[in-house]
């Protein structure tokens, strides 16, 4: 196959490891005349500005301008909707939405200047009522956006017809994208009176069409482009835009190149999270554990204004049911109002919560209906010819089972539990637990349209390869993967194959490298610009080698004739013949994912190109005194299709599942619920009070296969998707303290637990079920 399938290196590892590598920040450094922006931010969760007096920041050494809503001579806003107003001040809004909230911005020739002059400006506001939780919310009817439903066959029948009904609510937290590098723009404009900007973001296009708007330009007076991004995880999808709009609107006014960096502080109190959940639901199950119907509403926390809450909640709809067959199903979503940072995308963009609410049942009932949870999960797997509830087939639905039954050899499962069913009873004040939990997630993005990509490959005369696509790097090892792909469609050696920065004026009308989609879509464009290249030199090199262009092979830098490798010439000498007989030696590739139709008010038909499968096995440990626990071992077996590049592959289902684990176990948001004048602030602004997984957290014993012959037909070389299937794989620590918390109390008992199970709460969990051990038998249906 060529470069496809080696295990190579991310293409800038040496880069990052010698901190050779540049990020926006980096560029900025020697431009002359840069200006620093700074915002001044609003100290209320929910306030209307009485005053704003910006000349006391004019006398401020350095400081150059202030920009308020008055300066922007397009549109004010930054957002998709209409609803997210960029700057506030003169004639502009002045309700502010959340604490935190940049009202104006100062630019200055230093960062100092500026946040000195930020600090002078004289701003009075008054405080207006706010809503912080997501109960509050719901309990004043606090939405926003549409209510859609997801709906098959008939939920009461359903519910009348199960032998076990139950019901519950669920509430999961958000989680903070803490990218190492912060959202960061810098803007100038160029000698021909382009607006160029660099900026750290995952959808350069619409970050275009953003800028563009807020000037009042047209999309082609605007160039943005992105050289790499310091970790992204979603957080850079839509947050961006805003930021580099504020720098390209300073570098308008003032002729100067501008730089915004927000400060790590700065970047959690201002910019969205993943979305928390609210979940009531009603279940039922038959005699033999087979679930019969799901009823639920949700609730999701989308913060002042909608972004992505609507797609994001789309998605947990399209994944309530995660690897499962539910007959009846009736789920409405609802996105709720809330005066906090608009919530936006995060890795699995709605799937996680989704599959999460599900689990959680599976775990909970169990215990009630006399089944182990392994066993619950099992029993209720899709079958070969069944149907998601929004009515798309699930392809290769015997490759769930087929994963279960294999992890769980290699896992050990059944000696290990045994183990530590020996362990908990020789041990009254530690316990462990053990469990196993599947994915199943659907790999395009829900709105179809967004299901394209673009390409220009360059071959040069001396046979070299420049590769431009539409997809962003942001360490996810995409970059890799192209390279790979174009030196396999042409035949090349790795090494001939360069890749330039993603940029807007290159490839135009991209879509976001988001949805796990980046090399499907971006190598499908890639491997249609190396297939044109390559068809002009078969004709070539035919005519040269007196075949048909049929019978030109390719490969290892060398063409030559089918049936005879002996008989060619080198790719470069091909490339030198094609230019002197005047061949096109560059061509625009473009991917359309095929097979896709979405009626998004029905909740109906076939998003997906394909579903990436796994399974995971955690085991833990808990310290009965502090509720502490240990991640002794994980195993996981994972579906990637066939890997483009397995190194870069691995490192995506550690590092999601890493990321999972923290979610699920470790990073707690918190927002001041008082009614005091913090209201509304965020409390955990920093490291040092949120707690993210670091090495301490990690598996003991850490072991992940990636499946074998899983081609995938009609996509990159057989490849799937890996950037956000393996976060939800986490799900299975969550479970696994759940076994182990109810190990401390009676046998059968339904265990309910926080999320995300922070030591503080498994403690509380394992404390109430000790506490059941003097409890009266409960009725398994209670």
């Amino acid at each position: 196959m060529g470069a496809v399938g080696e295990a190579v290196p991310h293409e800038s590892a040496a880069l990052h490891v010698t901190g050779a590598a540049l990020y926006t920040d980096d560029l900025g450094v020697k431009m002359t005349g840069l200006l620093h922006a700074w915002p001044l931010q609003a100290p209320h969760a929910h306030a209307r500005i009485t005053r704003l007096d910006t000349s006391p920041a004019l006398g401020v050494p350095g400081v150059v301008r202030v920009l308020t809503a008055g300066d922007v001579p397009g549109v004010n806003d930054a957002g998709v909707k209409g609803d997210e107003p960029l700057l506030m001040g003169g004639h502009g809004p002045s309700e502010v939405m959340f604490h935190g909230q940049a009202v104006c911005w100062v630019l200055a020739e230093s960062e100092d200047a500026a946040r000195l002059g930020a600090e002078a400006i004289a701003a009075e506001y008054e405080a207006l009522p706010s809503t912080v939780t997501l109960r509050e919310a719901v309990e004043q009817e606090s939405f926003q956006g549409s209510r859609p439903t997801l709906r098959r066959g008939d939920v009461a029948a359903g519910l009348a017809q199960a032998a076990h009904v139950y019901s519950g609510e669920f509430e999961c937290g958000g989680q903070e994208h803490f990218y190492l590098e912060t959202n960061a723009a810098l803007a100038h404009i160029d000698e021909s009176g382009q607006m160029f900007i660099q900026s750290s973001t995952q959808h350069p296009s619409e970050t275009q069409e953003i800028v563009s708007h807020v000037l009042g330009l047209p999309s082609s007076a605007v160039t943005v482009q992105c050289l790499r991004m310091g970790g992204g995880f979603g957080g850079k999808e839509m947050q961006p835009h805003g930021y580099a709009a504020i720098a390209a609107l300073g570098a308008t006014l003032t002729g100067r190149p501008v730089r915004l960096r927000l400060n790590r502080t700065q970047d959690l109190t201002m910019t969205g999270k993943r979305h928390p959940y609210l979940a009531r639901w009603t279940v039922g199950f038959d005699d033999a554990g087979k679930l019969l119907a799901l009823q639920a509403e949700l609730y999701s926390d989308g913060g002042w204004s909608l972004d992505l809450s609507e797609p994001v909640l789309a998605r947990t709809l399209c994944h309530i049911e995660n690897a499962y067959f539910i007959p009846h199903v009736r789920v409405r979503g609802t996105v709720c109002r809330t005066h906090k940072t608009s919530q936006t995308a995060f890795r699995g963009f709605g799937g996680p919560q989704g599959m999460l609410i599900i689990e959680d049942i599976l775990g909970r009932c169990a215990p009630r209906l006399g089944l182990t949870a392994e066993e619950l999960r099992r029993r209720n797997f899709y079958a070969p010819g069944q149907t998601t509830p929004y009515g798309q087939p699930v392809k290769d639905a015997d490759r769930i089972l087929s994963i279960w039954d294999t992890l769980l050899i290699s896992s050990e499962y059944a000696a290990r539990q045994a183990e530590i069913d020996a362990f908990n009873a020789s041990h009254p004040h530690r316990k462990r637990g053990l469990a196993v939990t599947p994915v199943k997630f659907g790999i395009s993005f829900n709105f179809t349209s967004y299901n394209q990509a673009g390409a220009l490959v360059h071959v040069y005369k001396d046979g070299s390869v420049l590769i431009n696509h539409g997809g962003t790097e942001m360490g996810q090892g995409l970059h890799t993967k192209m390279l790979q792909v174009a030196a396999t469609a042409l035949g090349v050696p790795l090494s001939t194959v360069r890749l330039a920065p993603t940029r807007t004026d290159k490839v135009p009308n991209t879509s976001a490298t988001a949805a796990s989609s980046g090399a499907d879509l971006n190598g499908g464009a890639v491997l249609d610009a190396c297939n044109q290249i390559r068809a002009r030199l078969a004709s070539v090199a035919a005519g040269r080698l007196g075949v048909h262009p049929d019978d030109v092979r390719f490969g290892a830098g060398r063409v030559s004739a089918l049936g005879h490798p002996e008989n060619g010439l080198d790719f470069a000498q091909l490339v030198h013949h094609a230019y002197m007989e005047r061949t096109q030696l560059w061509a625009a590739g473009f991917y359309r994912t095929p097979g896709l139709h979405w009626d998004r008010e029905a909740m109906q038909g076939e998003p997906f190109k394909y579903f990436a499968y796994g399974a995971s096995v955690s085991e833990v440990e808990i310290d009965g005194f502090t509720g502490a626990y240990t991640l002794r071992r994980v195993d996981i077996l994972h579906d990637v299709g066939d890997s483009l590049s397995p190194l870069i592959d691995l490192g995506q289902i550690e590092g999601g599942f890493v990321q999972g684990a923290g979610w699920l176990t470790l990073e707690d948001l918190r927002w001041d619920t008082t009614d005091g004048k913090g209201r509304g602030r965020l409390v955990t602004p920093s490291a040092s009070t949120y707690k993210l997984p670091s090495f301490g957290e990690m598996p003991e014993v850490f072991n992940v296969e990636l499946l074998e012959r899983a081609t995938e037909t009609g996509v990159v070389y057989g490849s799937k998707a890996v950037g956000e299937p393996p976060l939800m794989l986490a799900i299975s620590v969550r479970e696994a303290l759940r076994s182990a918390v109810t190990a401390f109390g009676p046998p059968g008992r339904s265990v309910e637990l926080a999320s995300p199970a922070t030591p503080e709460a498994v403690f509380w969990a394992l404390d109430a079920a000790r506490q059941a051990n003097s409890a009266p038998p409960v009725a398994a249906d209670d």
